[in-house]
């Protein structure tokens, strides 16, 4: 699993002919670097200069600590649910019972699948907000990584809709399509403007 091996193995895994890990998983990397990021800034936003902060900073910490993780945990689970709409897909059709079976199984795994990245565009979007409530009182030397995860979790959330957006046209039954597209549609868009505007901000602190 993606959370347990190197970052060697991963890639060469991601660059094989080979449908898992594919971008699902890589946008659930992206926000545990984005997540991980926003840690880091906090561990260097700590001692006597940033004390009056230290409540809100260490809070930061374990939540980005966290977000990491469930992060991974979200790429494991992506590569899982994308396997179980391929094995959906080679179910017999022998019989006309069989075929309904096979119909029902894919739309039901893609279903899954799509939950998540959906779940990741949330994640996402914790992680940017984590980011700009750090901005705040991050320290200047690493100002610039503040940015650099407000990117990071944008990217993921991006990624994350076109993942939703190819399962939910998957799904021949138009009422489970319509209920699923209701429930994802403009997930990403407030992440998407609040990494935007994050980086803007770095930028014109570091420029100004």
């Amino acid at each position: 699993m993606i959370s347990s091996e190197t970052i060697s193995d991963y890639l060469v895994r991601l660059a094989a002919r080979q449908p898992t890990p594919g971008g699902g998983a890589a946008a659930a990397l992206h926000a545990a670097q984005g997540a991980a990021l926003v840690a880091m800034v906090g561990r260097y936003t700590t001692g006597g200069k940033y004390e009056q902060h230290a409540g809100t900073v260490q809070r930061i910490i374990e939540v980005a600590d966290r977000l990491r993780d469930e992060a991974l945990h979200l790429a494991d689970a992506d590569e899982v649910a994308f396997q179980g709409v391929i094995d959906a897909y080679k179910l017999p059709t022998d019989t006309e019972a069989l075929k309904t079976a096979k119909a029902a199984g894919i739309r039901d795994a893609l279903v899954r699948a799509a939950r998540t990245p959906a779940q990741l565009i949330t994640l996402a979007g914790e992680v940017v907000d984590l980011a700009a409530e750090l901005f705040e009182v991050a320290n200047a030397g690493v100002i610039s990584d503040i940015a650099a995860a407000a990117d990071a979790a944008r990217a993921a959330a991006t990624t994350a809709r076109i993942n939703i957006d190819i399962n939910v046209v998957a799904i021949k039954d138009p009422g489970v399509r319509t209920a699923l597209s209701e429930q994802t549609d403009g997930l990403e868009e407030k992440t998407v403007l609040a990494a935007d505007r994050l980086v803007a901000r770095v930028r014109e602190r570091i420029l100004s």
